[in-house]
């Protein structure tokens, strides 16, 4: 009776695998922030889901928001939630869709670690990517000019920034607008004076993260995971994913894998912030 019973679960347990071995094939395009969690999370559920297929590529949030209007992309990533004109379009045109948040992330700025500037407020933040502050004195350091690198306009990380920080003021004409996060980390290393604004998961020992104090100087905070989880940390953001209703069938065993325990950990490890 028992080997029966032994058989029986046996049966049950190999069903259960099957069912929860769900094969994906999508495209998932957009954010850079977004860009190195899914492509981790994409390429662990794959090894774990045989005959899946899912292709990342970065570009931007607002790439991201294009193509899933113009049907090139099944889900896009976003660091930022959708415009009320992008929703308007969607509406319009009949593509009735998901939102769903997958992690948050601690926007942080960086310099380069031969600059003494450990911590600055965000209104000298303002002051600094708006242009009112063009030299590293003005803000208690040495004389040396100020060089802003910022990410492109069709960023979800450039709009955040613009309007969490900047207080929806425009950025410096003279802001230097980089195609990717990568690139930013690696021109902020190889420039002395440079100021930039990079995710999280970005921050490499070639740059310094800044401090910041949201209450005009009396806490400046560092931009760690624990202080984004905490809520302590002033600059943190939601990180997203959405795709049509019509294809929520296709994608959701994929995006039920990262907001699971164990997508999660590999966020965390990862360098972003879980929602767990």
């Amino acid at each position: 009776m028992k080997k029966v019973v032994s058989i029986a679960m046996s049966l049950v347990l190999a069903g259960m695998s099957v069912v929860n071995a769900q094969k994906v094939v999508c495209k998932i395009k957009g954010s850079d922030t977004c860009l190195p969690l899914i492509q981790k999370e994409s390429e662990t559920y794959q090894k774990k889901n045989a005959g899946s297929s899912i292709m990342v590529t970065g570009g931007g949030s607002g790439v991201g928001f294009a193509a899933i209007m113009s049907g090139t992309t099944d889900i896009a990533m976003a660091s930022r939630s959708m415009k009320m004109d992008e929703k308007l379009k969607m509406n319009e045109a009949g593509k009735a869709y998901v939102e769903k948040v997958i992690a948050k992330d601690a926007l942080s700025v960086i310099v380069n670690p031969a600059n003494k500037i450990g911590q600055l407020t965000r209104e000298q933040l303002e002051g600094i990517f708006t242009g009112k502050i063009t030299n590293w004195k003005e803000v208690g350091g040495e004389d040396l000019a100020i060089v802003v690198y910022s990410r492109e306009t069709s960023s979800g990380t450039y709009e955040f920034f613009k309007e969490h920080v900047l207080n929806k003021k425009n950025f410096s004409p003279k802001a230097l607008l980089m195609p990717a996060t990568g690139a930013i980390v690696q021109s902020v290393s190889q420039t002395k004076g440079a100021i930039g604004y990079v995710g999280l998961a970005y921050l490499e020992k070639t740059v310094k993260a800044l401090k910041v104090s949201y209450d005009k100087g009396k806490t400046f905070v560092e931009p760690t995971v624990e202080n984004a989880k905490n809520k302590t940390y002033p600059i943190t953001r939601p990180l997203y994913f959405y795709y049509l209703k019509s294809s929520e069938k296709l994608v959701a065993p994929f995006v039920n894998y990262i907001i699971s325990l164990e997508g999660q950990n590999i966020a965390l490890k990862e360098g972003f912030v879980p929602l767990l």
